[in-house]
């Protein structure tokens, strides 16, 4: 489109005129007042963190720890990808973005957003690399030299998101750089990187600031092609970005984590053409929840993605987390795959109009939806404590600790089911119930109450399962006969009471 003569900060300011007052000496006031409490509040913890990694790592939890910071890379990718990340607010989506104002120079304000939002998450890597490979002399030197790896990959990265949103070309690389985080997560997992993360933790300041001077070279020449390539990213990427931010603004204002599920399963399935296919021959409460198998089965990388989670309590106990803390990430993790697989169920409870019109009864339709939780989250429970085994991360070894594993996830299925459906079917934030006053502070009911919902069944269902795992003696057989009735009992009990 066509430049006019016209500026886009001639633009802007016409439209404050027009608009809310000027930002007054008073509201600076504020503003610096709370930036200067919150430096005062974390100034203290922050400085005992630091003088803590004054220490040589352990050798014993590098491989978990380069783990954790790749996969935190890879997910800040991920994030970055799935946010545009180049987006506007609302009206300069709707007025300013198809005007023939300077493309570049109109998007130039979220531009700066986004380097802030790389030097604040490569910050973050950067401490964590350091808390990794410690800090055996000179911490002051090493903790600058950190910070600015950290930063310069944070920016790289973020305009690397950037690039992949204006060409396809840049989003395969985008994809490789997600790739190969995810192989080093497993390499280093898999111990083949101990002498490396040895040299690193002990490599001389002057290796630190090439590494620094290298990762300046690469983040400069990235933000460079971004900036040069913010006139040609699609308007209709741009504009659904934009779209995707204000929904999750909106849900974020109203306190309501429930909606980001639904923004982002619809952002995925409309602009998507479906075929339509036979309805199997099935009887009616599983041809009901066949629709769930369906969903599944059109993603595949997201159920790979969800499967190649359960190597995650190998890292955590790498990393050196007690046995309670891991029996807590497993199940936990077996109850997030639980819930992220009743979409059918959570339709059903928004819309029980539609429910009723199928012709099929409550119970027997609720019943037939928790058949793919409970096997979804029982084959990952399962292969998650089978990884523990071979990890060496569990009392019992050998044939003896697998079989043990599987029937641990078959006995805990049922529950977490239960806690997924529960989950799923849990209504709204209700900001209506009083606030609680405690030594800690102010705690919102209607936020904590919404966040126990669906735990409180899975807990209670695999309470059995919970002790024997906190345990670091073998599982013993009384316990698990327990888990059997208790994880029956909760899903039993859940279907007659909610299927009413």
């Amino acid at each position: 489109m066509t430049e006019s003569g016209v500026s886009v900060r001639s633009v802007r300011a016409f439209v404050r005129s027009h608009g809310r007052s000027r930002r007054r000496a008073a509201d600076w006031y504020v503003t610096g007042f709370c930036v200067a409490v919150f430096l005062a509040v974390v100034g203290d913890p922050l400085a005992d963190v630091l003088a803590g990694l004054a220490a040589p790592g352990d050798p014993a939890r590098m491989g978990a720890g380069v783990a954790l910071i790749a996969l935190a890379a890879a997910a800040y990718l991920a994030a970055a990808r799935a946010a545009g990340p180049v987006m506007l607010p609302g009206p300069d989506a709707s007025w300013l973005l198809l005007s023939p104002l300077n493309r570049r120079h109109l998007l130039g304000r979220t531009g700066q957003a986004l380097l802030s939002v790389g030097v604040v998450g490569g910050a973050l890597l950067g401490l964590g690399v350091l808390a990794v490979l410690g800090a055996p002399d000179q911490l002051v030197w090493r903790l600058l030299g950190a910070l600015a790896v950290g930063v310069f990959a944070g920016v790289g990265g973020m305009a690397l998101a950037v690039l992949a949103q204006a060409s396809q070309s840049w989003q395969v690389w985008l994809t490789a750089a997600m790739v190969a985080l995810l192989v080093l997560a497993a390499v280093a997992v898999s111990g083949q990187l101990r002498t490396v993360s040895a040299i690193a933790a002990g490599a001389p300041l002057q290796a630190v600031a090439a590494a620094a001077a290298c990762a300046a070279v690469a983040s400069g020449l990235l933000v460079r092609q971004a900036w040069a390539a913010l006139d040609r990213i699609p308007a209709r990427d741009i504009m659904a970005a934009s779209t995707r931010a204000g929904h999750v603004a909106s849900a974020a204002v109203c306190v309501d984590p429930g909606r980001f599920t639904w923004i982002a399963e619809d952002n995925h399935w409309r602009a998507r053409t479906l075929l339509s296919r036979r309805w199997p021959s099935l009887p009616a409460p599983l041809a009901l929840a066949w629709q769930d198998w369906r969903r599944l089965a059109r993603r595949p990388g997201r159920l790979a993605a969800m499967l190649t989670t359960a190597a995650l309590p190998v890292v955590l106990a790498q990393a050196g987390f007690s046995p309670a803390a891991l029996g807590v990430a497993v199940l936990a993790g077996g109850l997030a795959v639980a819930a992220s697989s009743a979409t059918g169920a959570r339709r059903d409870s928004d819309n029980p109009a539609l429910a009723r019109l199928i012709g099929v009864g409550h119970r027997p339709a609720l019943a037939a939806r928790a058949v793919l939780p409970a096997l979804l989250s029982g084959a990952w429970t399962a292969t998650a404590l089978t990884g523990l085994v071979l990890a060496g991360g569990s009392p019992v070894t050998g044939a003896a600790g697998v079989a043990v594993s599987w029937l641990v996830g078959l006995l805990v299925a049922p529950a977490l089911a239960a806690g997924g459906l529960r989950m799923a079917r849990r209504s709204p934030v209700d900001h209506s119930l009083p606030i609680i006053e405690t030594a800690g502070g102010a705690i919102p009911l209607g936020p904590v109450l919404w966040a126990v919902t669906g735990v409180d069944v899975a807990a209670a269902g695999c309470l059995p399962a919970l002790i024997a795992l906190a345990s670091p003696a073998p599982v013993p057989g009384a316990l698990l006969a327990a888990q059997a009735v208790a994880g029956v009992a909760v899903l039993a009990g859940y279907v007659w009471r909610t299927g009413r």
